[in-house]
């Protein structure tokens, strides 16, 4: 085996022309040793993985390895959190005594490995391994997850709060928000074709908040994929004269040529993603031009891992991304990570920045902004004594009725 292996190192050393000079020899390290084993450059292994109920609907993951490195990951799927919980469990084995630094390795193994791949049970649960896995190997090397993955391309990240009325965004104005998500105002779930006056309800709300805001807030709106295809178009072209920042999910995700016939008959820019699951599940919504925003949950698609290539993928049609997130503080300090590390980041969701559960919550700035974490690793710590009452919970999907003839519609 040893000369076979000097074989090697000679052919390749004579055909870079350094041959018996050792100037340019190349290392021991260069070449394989065992393959299909990774190289021993010290020795860490996963010992256990810790999952936690939170209120108010979330998980926190823990990844314990036998250097006394803990790593932290939110593998959610709201209303399943159970499902998640079993889910991770029977990952366990896979991850017990492994090194917890091939992350890639790991994300391909739990993936494939599956047989029937993707789906939110499986790609939520690889989500929260992957954050947590990330975490780990920032700490062990002393730096934030961002410098793994290039270096920081910003040092804040714009995040975005929620309004429904003009009182509330006057709040949100006041703490220094510049970015706004409100919902469409309704009284009753939306009828597959709805009448003028609910069409008005709903514009009136929005032309409320646009005045309250002023022209230099920017104000999204979320069709949370509950409203129609034939009603989200009427609502589209009424609220035109208002620039929303985004329409987000104006139909639900299973049908991309729905969504790219809505895209196609508005100026407005369209959002979608958060039900959308890894870099496979996105290809289809850029090629077709579905939407020019995407919102990959990083709890749901895949990671931070898949969440790099997504955003790598986006930029090659000029697309930004805007991370869905919410869920807790650890959701947010991984889509600060990914926000830092890629150049076509739009603006972060939020709903919690950590108090009464981090050490050190974020801080909202005065220009709207949250700074990017500089500890190692996600660069947060939970607050374990803080968190005490918040452990457990029952959180359950709404259940969403037609308030005409009860069937069911979405929430």
């Amino acid at each position: 085996m040893a000369s076979s292996r000097l074989t090697r190192r000679s052919a390749i050393q004579s055909v870079l022309g350094v041959a018996g000079a050792g100037l340019m020899a190349l290392p021991e390290t260069s070449y394989a040793q065992n393959p299909g084993q990774f190289r021993d450059y010290g020795k860490v292994k996963i010992t256990k993985l810790e999952t936690f109920l939170v209120k108010p609907r979330w998980i926190f993951l823990k990844i314990h390895t036998d250097v006394g490195i803990v790593g932290l990951g939110e593998p959610l799927l709201e209303g399943r959190a159970l499902t998640i919980q079993t889910a991770i469990k029977e990952v366990e084995p896979y991850l017990i005594g492994k090194d917890p630094r091939a992350i890639v390795h790991h994300w391909q193994a739990i993936y494939r490995h599956a047989f029937y791949r993707g789906g939110p049970i499986l790609t939520s649960a690889l989500s929260g391994i992957d954050h947590a896995l990330w975490d780990i190997k920032g700490k062990l090397l002393n730096v934030p997850v961002y410098e793994l993955l290039g270096g920081p391309t910003r040092d804040r990240v714009r995040i975005y709060g929620r309004a429904s009325n003009a009182e509330d965004i006057k709040k949100r104005k006041a703490e220094g928000y510049t970015v706004i998500k409100t919902g469409v105002a309704k009284k009753n779930p939306a009828n597959i074709v709805e009448n003028p006056k609910f069409i008005q309800y709903a514009i009136d709300n929005f032309a409320s908040l646009r005045e309250a805001g002023g022209p230099d807030m920017d104000i999204a709106i979320d069709f949370h994929g509950a409203i129609p295809p034939q009603t989200s178009k009427l609502l589209i072209k009424e609220l035109e004269p208002y620039k929303p920042m985004f329409v987000e999910e104006p139909v639900q995700a299973q049908n991309v040529d729905v969504l790219v016939d809505i895209a196609r008959g508005t100026h407005l820019p369209i959002a979608t993603g958060e039900r959308i699951f890894t870099k496979w599940g996105f290809r289809e919504i850029l090629e077709k031009r579905a939407a020019s925003i995407i919102q990959p949950d990083l709890c749901h698609a895949g990671g931070i891992t898949e969440g790099r290539i997504i955003a790598g993928m986006a930029e090659a049609y000029y697309v930004p991304i805007a991370p869905h997130n919410p869920m807790g503080p650890i959701s947010l300090a991984v889509g600060l990570h990914l926000a830092a590390s890629v150049p076509n980041f739009l603006v972060q969701e939020q709903v919690s920045l950590g108090e009464g559960y981090l050490k050190k919550p974020f801080k909202l700035e005065k220009d709207g902004t949250v700074l990017v974490p500089t500890g190692p690793g996600l660069g947060i710590e939970l607050d374990d004594a803080q968190m005490k009452d918040k452990i457990g919970h029952d959180w359950k999907n709404p259940e969403s009725y037609n308030a005409l003839d009860g069937s069911v519609v979405d929430w």
